[in-house]
């Protein structure tokens, strides 16, 4: 028999953490092809792309929530609608 599968949860996608800023000394001051300082701009601009994307996840609304608590519409009266294709209805 199939288990379930546990629903995911915000717990289950923690938002990005921003990388730690090198300290003055933790650069060697040689002129490195890979300085400390590099590498930092290169993880904040990934950071920085990570917590856009979470940012535009959590403003688009879900399927499920739309539908929650949605007024829905009356059913139509058949005898009032008008036919949407083809020829049009007799007239009254």
């Amino acid at each position: 028999m199939p288990r379930a599968v546990p629903r995911a949860t915000p717990s289950d996608d923690p938002p990005p953490q921003p990388p730690v800023r090198p300290d003055l000394d933790d650069c060697c001051h040689s002129g490195c092809t890979q300085c400390v300082f590099d590498l930092y701009d290169e993880a904040l601009e990934r950071y920085e792309l990570a917590r856009a994307a979470r940012q535009a996840q959590n403003a688009r609304p879900s399927r499920r929530a739309n539908t929650q608590g949605a007024k829905s519409k009356p059913p139509a009266d058949p005898s009032r609608s008008t036919p949407s294709r083809g020829k049009p209805g007799p007239r009254r």
